[in-house]
């Protein structure tokens, strides 16, 4: 009986220990890093949105971004990466409040990872998946460039 107390108490420290360092994300090692690959990259960033920029743009991308897009259960709610999903994923999921990100990566890097997910990270292909299309891509976009507050 002590020996199978023993074995409990040992796996109880051993899944608490585990539970305790799984809501840790690895944050990116670098975050500027271009994650389209590169010989497609010249011709993704001369892809534009074709929306204008408006608040009401923003509250639809607002909207599929907690919503439809599921962007929020890893990108959180501010938008730093600290989402409940993100938490279980290496690299953590970009943080978009980072706004050397936002001047470093333009509107069509972000529109292809949107279309064909990231490689060698968590983030899925949200439009070839079918969970929102290629104009409700651009709307989350303009919402997510709102995470940048930097006024220079």
């Amino acid at each position: 009986m002590r020996g199978k107390r023993l074995v409990m108490t040992v796996c109880s420290l051993i899944a608490v220990a585990l539970w305790g360092t799984a809501g840790w994300a690895a944050p990116e090692a670098d975050p500027l890093k271009p994650r389209v690959p590169d010989a497609e990259r010249a011709d993704v960033r001369k892809a534009k949105s074709p929306l204008t920029v408006t608040p009401d743009i923003i509250a639809k991308g607002k909207e599929l971004y907690e919503g439809k897009g599921t962007c929020v259960n890893c990108h959180g709610m501010t938008g730093e990466g600290d989402g409940p999903g993100g938490m279980l994923l290496s690299p953590g999921p970009r943080n978009f409040t980072n706004c050397k990100f936002h001047k470093k990566r333009n509107d069509g890097e972000l529109h292809w990872i949107i279309k064909n997910g990231s490689p060698g990270t968590g983030m899925p292909a949200l439009i070839k998946g079918g969970v929102i299309t290629e104009e409700e891509a651009w709307m989350t976009i303009a919402y997510e460039r709102t995470f940048c507050k930097d006024t220079e």
